[in-house]
């Protein structure tokens, strides 16, 4: 027959596993995660506490066991705002905690009266379970799945409803016991659902974890590791279905390939290293001075590209040539040293139903009749005439 201690001991079996799996996860450095873990951590003594009530001293068994509790759950609480993104503490719960640590003591040793210990600390564990809820919900991402947001904040709504429901039936006075681990069915349902909501929260914190550990390797696997825009895979991937958007729609889309201009001779006589600082550079100021909508992609090497959706071409190459200019007067990638930096860019725009590789190849082939004009220009194939013109001439390096 199920009783109060086979579900602690259930919980506390739970809890261990989960505290293991979220140990793993501290080299993360996951925001909540080390919060997670102590909280799980401090739970597992306090219900091996309970267990003892019979035989150990009531500050230990009664009161400790219950504030070590009462902190685990604050600590789930400040994890999940942390985890959002939000300040994790609030100082007014301390004074909470303290409150009903007194409280605690005072129905223990002044007027012992458990069923009043039982609704003190449900009320706040209501408000803990009703504040995890709603901030974990609100968090839920937008392009992302929601299974672990939803797992969490219905396991929180349970926890809710169980110490909301435990706290009303004792503090009304409708339930009355004489301890905590009595075994009648009304007080075994209120301590499962009460209890096994605090190892669901654990599971649940651990799904967190590994969806923003798969979102963390999204963002590396989608962005250039040294500029930090879109690397080649996912700026493809962004062309196609602004392609396919295009196609369906009948709006423009423009594509442009850009090149540094001497980048080799930047490597072979600065090094490297300030290659890379040349590269990291420009792209901060193009990206700083594109539109909301546009996409920028690292191709490779000093090659880049810059996808422009619902732009005519002519619109299009004024917007690439007044960025042309303005890399051009930016201050210098590399402090202490005159170094301008220019670029070349073949452009043209998308013709419904064809490849998008048809449509990079005659910007790549714009983009070397560029090069070939004298470089520091912006040049495109007119829709009429494969061959490249040149649409603004710049000052050759």
């Amino acid at each position: 027959m199920l009783d109060p201690i086979s579900v602690i001991f259930v919980t506390i079996f739970s809890a261990i596993m989960s505290t293991a799996v979220l140990g793993s996860l501290l080299p993360t450095a996951i925001p909540g995660v080390r919060r997670w873990f102590t909280a799980s951590a401090l739970a597992i003594v306090a219900l091996a506490l309970f267990l003892l009530q019979s035989v150990g001293p009531r500050w230990l068994t009664i009161l400790v066991s219950n504030q070590l509790l009462a902190v685990a759950m604050l600590l789930i609480l400040q994890g999940c705002r942390q985890f959002v993104g939000l300040r994790p503490v609030r100082y007014a719960e301390y004074g909470v905690l303290l409150a009903l640590l007194a409280g605690m003591a005072y129905w223990t040793y002044a007027v012992p009266d458990v069923n009043i210990r039982i609704a003190l600390v449900s009320v706040f564990y209501t408000y803990a379970y009703i504040v995890v809820a709603r901030i974990v919900f609100m968090a839920r991402p937008l392009a992302r799945p929601h299974y672990a947001y939803w797992f969490v904040s219905i396991g929180a709504c349970l926890g809710m409803i169980g110490h909301m429901g435990r706290g009303l039936a004792y503090g009304i006075g409708w339930v009355r016991q004489a301890e905590l681990l009595q075994s009648t069915p009304v007080n075994i349902a209120f301590l499962a659902l009460g209890v096994l909501a605090l190892p669901w929260l654990s599971i649940g914190m651990v799904l967190l974890t590994h969806d923003r550990l798969a979102h963390r390797l999204e963002r590396l696997a989608n962005l250039d590791e040294l500029t930090g825009i879109l690397a080649r895979r996912a700026f493809l991937a962004q062309a196609e279905a602004a392609a396919r958007t295009a196609s369906r729609s009948g709006r423009p889309l423009v594509l442009a390939i850009i090149d540094i201009d001497h980048f080799k001779n930047i490597n072979d006589t600065y090094g490297h290293a300030a290659g890379d600082r040349v590269l990291a550079h420009f792209t901060g100021v193009v990206a700083g001075n594109l539109r909301a909508g546009d996409g920028f992609g690292r191709l490779g090497g000093e090659e880049f590209a810059v996808l422009c959706p619902d732009t005519s071409l002519p619109a299009a190459v004024k917007m690439l040539d007044r960025l042309r200019a303005r890399v051009a007067q930016a201050e210098s990638a590399l402090p202490g040293r005159k170094l301008k930096v220019t670029f070349s860019a073949g452009v043209d725009q998308y013709r419904s139903g064809e490849p998008l590789t048809s449509l990079m190849a005659r910007a790549d082939a714009a983009l070397y009749s560029a090069k070939a004009m004298g470089r520091d220009r912006v040049v495109t194939v007119a829709a009429d005439d494969p061959l490249p013109v040149e649409q603004s001439p710049g000052m050759a390096d």
